[in-house]
């Protein structure tokens, strides 16, 4: 099947098991979707005009939200571009994401994030939902202005990879947050312990000889923001969480009742920083990657639902930028494309999570996190869906990626679970059929 429009938005979805974790129905039913909405029951001639879709043992389930994504437009389109960030994410079964406003020039005032409205709506094949500054230039000093931001159509307040050192300022933009019904994400990192670093601080940064990063940096600022958000009654959302210590204090916070959520990466609760090993730069990320103990008290956390969800930090570089000594090389790499086969390999078939579990961290739960619209498998909904098959195997190569960029950890890793199509708005903007 062609990724363009058909008649009518109109798809005959044939023989798929339905995942639905809005409604938590699993049931192997037909799927039919006219005007790119769901419809209970077509009329007869729906059947002579509608696409039809081969769905047998594969999954259908809503298309995933992912809360951290980086599109680079404006300033660094070589890297990626709204347009090609989004056809990566409907290539791994995303219709729905939250960008980061580390642009350039950053998202810190409305004219920015008019410009980026602008290339959404003209270049985007799916949803894609802009943020701006928490503070002026992205710099931790000044508060940008957040009404007017709000006012242009900010979804959230983050500083899209980076952490407000003042406390007070963090206190006053979570004053400011909570007046105008405003989440605030933040990238949790203590600065002062991490100049210079570029790996986990442990056993393998000593053998390898570079400078470690301590899971401290990031337990000192997710104290910080469970006692912030305590203060002020604000919702802050803890982006890709990496150590087991600030798990532990979420838990205890959290028991409390204080309005704080979390997400882990694909990447980090699937490695470790043993694989730093060949000193390779598509291992280099922020946080970074952490100890086996770290890594698998994220998957128990993900078990008991101290994690909220999963969202993968795509952050594209160049394979010129990348291709450094590993001091050197920027952090980041991308995932949109494979967030979705990591995690059925690492938690459906490797942890024996349910696939309405893993649906819900990557579906449901970041929108009711950020109050987005369902995206159920229910009539009058728009036909925003996926269907992949849990049990195919496909081998991650970089040739085939949708994004610019191609600094993934998984080129050349066989991963389960292959995506076929997604849909959007009953638009197929990527198909394998």
């Amino acid at each position: 099947m062609k990724e363009t429009d058909n008649q009518n938005n109109a798809l005959w979805v044939r023989g798929g098991t339905l995942v639905d974790p809005y409604t938590k129905k699993e049931e192997k039913r037909d799927l039919y979707v006219e005007e790119g909405k769901y419809v209970e029951k077509p009329e007869e001639s729906f059947f002579k005009y509608a696409e039809e879709v081969d769905a047998a043992d594969c999954i259908v389930a809503p298309g995933l939200t992912d809360l951290q994504v980086h599109f680079r437009e404006p300033g660094e389109t070589h890297k990626e571009t709204i347009e090609t960030g989004s056809r990566a994410a409907a290539a791994g079964g995303f219709t729905r994401v939250v960008c980061m406003p580390n642009t350039s020039p950053v998202c810190d005032h409305a004219g920015v994030l008019r410009l980026i409205s602008h290339e959404i709506e003209t270049g985007a094949c799916i949803e894609v939902l802009p943020t701006g500054c928490i503070t002026k230039g992205a710099e931790g000093k000044e508060l940008s202005p957040i009404g007017s931001l709000k006012n242009a159509g900010a979804v959230a307040l983050t500083e899209g990879g980076k952490c407000v050192q003042n406390n007070e300022l963090m206190c006053r933009a979570l004053e400011y947050a909570k007046m105008l019904d405003m989440i605030i994400l933040d990238h949790c990192q203590d600065y002062s312990m991490t100049e210079n670093a570029v790996m986990n601080e442990g056993e393998w940064s000593f053998k390898l000889g570079l400078r470690g990063w301590p899971h401290e940096a990031e337990d000192l600022m997710v104290a910080r923001d469970a006692i912030l958000a305590e203060k002020t009654g604000t919702p802050i959302h803890l982006q890709n969480i990496s150590s087991g210590s600030a798990i532990d204090i979420i838990e205890r916070v959290r028991s409390r009742g204080v309005p704080i959520t979390v997400e882990v990466t694909p990447h980090h609760f699937s490695l470790t920083d043993a694989a730093l090993e060949g000193y390779e730069t598509c291992f280099k990320m922020n946080p970074p990657l952490r100890s086996e103990a770290n890594r698998q008290r994220i998957l128990q956390a993900l078990k008991d639902g101290i994690v909220d969800c999963i969202s993968c930090d795509h952050a594209p570089h160049t394979e010129d930028e990348k291709d450094l000594e590993f001091d050197y090389a920027p952090f980041g790499v991308i995932g949109l494309e494979t967030s979705l086969a990591v995690s059925v390999t690492e938690l459906y078939h490797e942890e024996g999570f349910s696939l309405m579990r893993i649906m819900e961290l990557m579906a449901s739960v970041p929108d009711q996190i950020m109050g987005f619209e369902s995206k159920a498998l229910v009539p009058m909904n728009d036909a925003n869906f996926m269907i992949f098959d849990p049990n195919a195997s496909w081998t991650v190569d970089k040739e085939g990626f949708a994004s610019k960029s191609k600094n993934s950890p998984w080129v050349g890793r066989t991963l389960k679970g292959d995506l076929k199509l997604t849909s959007y708005r009953g638009n197929v903007v990527f198909s394998k059929f």
